[in-house]
């Protein structure tokens, strides 16, 4: 009777942690949303106009920023974050080549002109509704959060 009794506490204790670990909210859970401006500085934040086109938008598992050069997102996934004091650094899982008439290479567009390279950004709170990407030649200006109407 014991020993079913321990097993029973058991997974109920490690079922539970499991429920916590889910429920707790990744590192960056404070970035998640669309963001403005970056590229050019930031315009309209509120409503349809900026939800419908952002710059960069942060989900638990994928980077998208907007291209330049084509009308798709590119999507990075998200391999690591490190949250810092008001930063966090970015490890996207490496980039696959893709065919093109050159042979096959990385979309111009890949990264955001970062110093770490295509698979690294370090993201940099500036208030509660502004970030910025230090360094990153591709996104010169701070970026502001899309907010509903």
């Amino acid at each position: 009777m014991r020993r079913w009794m321990l097993a029973v506490a058991m997974v109920l204790a490690l079922g539970g942690s499991l429920e916590a670990q889910q429920r707790a909210e990744p590192p960056h859970a404070w970035v998640f949303g669309s963001w403005t401006g970056g590229i050019f500085p930031a315009g309209e934040t509120t409503g349809a106009r900026c939800l419908g086109q952002p710059t960069v938008i942060f989900t638990r598992d994928v980077v998208l920023r907007a291209s330049a050069l084509d009308v798709v997102y590119r999507q990075r996934l998200v391999e690591t974050v490190t949250a810092g004091p008001e930063a966090l650094e970015f490890r996207f899982v490496p980039a696959a080549p893709q065919a093109t008439p050159f042979g096959a290479r990385l979309p111009p567009d890949i990264g955001f002109g970062c110093p770490g390279g295509p698979n690294a950004l370090r993201v940099e709170r500036r208030g509660p509704d502004e970030i910025v990407f230090p360094d990153c030649d591709e996104f010169p200006s701070p970026l502001k959060r899309c907010v509903g109407p």
